[in-house]
């Protein structure tokens, strides 16, 4: 249930081809830099600018004038980047996003229809179709010991990723609520809820309501 298909409808992303040669998702961190450059060339140049060296915008995105894109990075159709956004590079950003105030983008994978829309941190990090990060939210992507990432399972199973960089992975349709950390190597299945102000670890299950840690319920 924390597999790539399992998490992620890949329709909904022109990441979807390099996607699917990783069975957990977490795998696609390390290469999101190289697959930004090399679909960048060939987006089709009568819908996307390149309006600096490796920064592609789609035409009808709207990019406020004091939000960085830093390169490589793509925006897609109709997305918004709002005031004062911060997009630090390698960050594919999909179609009808929302990219808010202050906001913080770092080696990312936004599916179609994410919103980050309010002062949010989203580093090392894949966020699924219609995923949405409530005010404050973040991604913690670096443990404090500054040891190798570990995904822990709900039933105790740990996975190792070799990654010393891994914030979170979201599934399709997650809602994220105001305020609350998402820490290293968290995974959250298709269309659960994170109560607000809450503190994540490890795998959540699909169609689960994320109370606190010794809390979860499934939806009914």
């Amino acid at each position: 249930m924390y597999k790539t298909t399992d998490l992620l409808d890949l329709s909904h992303t022109i990441a979807k081809d390099y996607l699917a040669n990783f069975e957990y998702p977490w795998q696609a961190l390390k290469g999101i830099k190289e697959l930004i450059l090399e679909l960048g060339p060939t987006l089709n140049k009568d819908e996307y600018t390149e309006v600096s060296e490796n920064v592609w915008v789609h035409k009808t995105a709207k990019v406020f004038p004091s939000a960085y894109l830093g390169a490589p990075c793509i925006i897609g159709a109709n997305t918004e980047v709002r005031h004062c956004a911060f997009i630090r590079g390698s960050a594919l950003v999909g179609e009808n996003c929302v990219v808010g105030n202050s906001v913080e983008l770092k080696n990312v994978i936004l599916f179609d229809n994410v919103q980050t829309p309010h002062y949010n941190y989203v580093g090392d990090s894949i966020l699924g179709y219609k995923s949405h990060m409530g005010a404050g939210s973040i991604t913690s992507n670096v443990k404090s010991d500054k040891t190798l990432v570990v995904v822990k399972n709900f039933d105790g199973e740990k996975i190792e990723t070799g990654l010393k960089k891994f914030g979170a992975i979201l599934g399709d349709n997650v809602e994220v609520g105001c305020n609350s950390v998402l820490n290293p190597g968290t995974v959250i299945g298709r269309s659960s809820n994170v109560y607000p102000v809450s503190r994540v670890r490890g795998v959540v299950k699909a169609n689960s309501i994320f109370k606190n840690i010794d809390n979860i319920v499934e939806k009914y």
